[in-house]
């Protein structure tokens, strides 16, 4: 039996014979080539009739689709040269690490200041060659040498343990962004997040977060469970830590935060009390994104139920707040803007420090 190249190469040296032949003496050409390599009456014809160098499509050869050109080899694809080489992905990967694999949309634009101050301080040692890579490096081309890295690791999610707290509800308004001054810091959102490891059974640690929404300034602290009592010492804690003075407080409806002790507090401090909707999680957007980026990754989803862990996760957010707040770059809608059916996203990126916001608002810092 023939193989495809001694097929390919009796097609060629036939076909001009064949297309100059009568068709009597086509018949007999047909009968002998048909004989030899075995193909379908049919398919030799069209074989032989077409010119030489034209594929005529893909046929299925041991389980492979392969073209199949008549009289000429198959073209080389022509392949492009590597940009950003082997060399620039580990200098990305060794910046990506050291900041906390922060998102493409905010590691991008900070990308000459990271690589400055690595370089100072002798964190990172770069070529020429690979520095100018790097500060011409967009962020989708950042998520495509990282992906690998990112698939490596993925972390699981926990389970939500908000019960509702319904006695004063009537009382604590729904939040209503007419009714909020977001460019203004001191307008914070709220939550817990439970170190239950997955057993929501006996007692266990809670965090709870605060969000400062114009600067996104994140503040976090401990308590020893849900109780009002614990919740409320943790709240006092991150506000004599906070920057800047609280002007308002939006939570979810949780019974931790729609009590007495709580609605006493913030009438007493002038502080306005609102409250998301229910099963709306999207109302607390900015520390609910809070929540993973900062928290779920420092301290993963393992169960904390003991005074020693209090202590520990309560040092950890001392260095981790003073980390997150002024090392990490943030990034910020501003503005969106819809065009027909397509929405174009204005965003402000800010450096590892509170940049302009701060400095507009220097008169509200305690």
């Amino acid at each position: 039996m023939l193989t495809m190249r001694e097929k390919k190469a009796l097609t060629s040296e036939i076909q001009n014979r064949y297309n100059k032949a009568s068709k009597k003496a086509k018949a007999g050409i047909l009968d002998e080539f048909t004989t030899t390599t075995g193909y379908n009456r049919n398919y030799a014809a069209t074989m032989l009739r077409l010119k030489a160098g034209k594929v005529i499509g893909y046929t299925r050869m041991g389980g492979k689709k392969i073209k199949y050109v008549i009289g000429e080899r198959k073209r080389k694809k022509y392949k492009r040269p590597r940009i950003y080489t082997y060399d620039v992905f580990l200098a990305l990967k060794k910046i990506w690490v050291v900041f906390d694999f922060i998102c493409s949309k905010r590691l991008a634009p900070f990308m000459a200041e990271a690589v400055e101050k690595l370089e100072k301080h002798k964190e990172i040692d770069l070529t020429d060659d690979v520095r100018e890579k790097l500060l011409k490096i967009s962020a989708s081309t950042i998520d495509r040498l990282l992906k690998s890295e990112k698939d490596k690791a993925r972390l699981g999610k926990g389970r939500k343990g908000t019960r509702p707290g319904t006695l004063l509800k009537k009382q604590i308004p729904i939040r209503t962004f007419s009714g909020w001054d977001e460019k203004r810091p001191g307008f914070v959102e709220v939550d817990l997040v439970a170190h239950d490891g997955g057993n929501s059974s006996g007692d266990f640690i809670q965090s709870l977060n605060f969000v400062d929404i114009a600067t996104c300034w994140d503040i976090t602290a401990a308590c020893k469970n849900k109780a009002q009592v614990h919740v409320f010492k943790a709240l006092r804690t991150i506000i004599t830590r906070f920057p800047f003075i609280i002007a308002g407080i939006d939570s979810d409806n949780g019974s931790e935060f729609i009590n007495n002790h709580m609605l006493r507090y913030c009438v007493k401090n002038k502080i306005t009390f609102t409250r998301s909707r229910a099963y709306k999680k999207n109302d607390s957007c900015f520390v609910e994104q809070k929540n993973y980026s900062v928290l779920r990754r420092a301290v993963g989803y393992l169960r904390y139920d003991t005074d020693e862990d209090l202590c520990t996760l309560n040092e950890i957010y001392i260095y981790l707040d003073h980390y997150t707040n002024y090392f990490q770059p943030v990034q910020k809608l501003v503005l969106k803007t819809r065009t027909g059916s397509r929405v174009t996203k204005n965003m402000i990126r800010q450096g590892p420090h509170l940049g302009e916001c701060l400095s507009q608002s220097v008169l509200m810092i305690k």
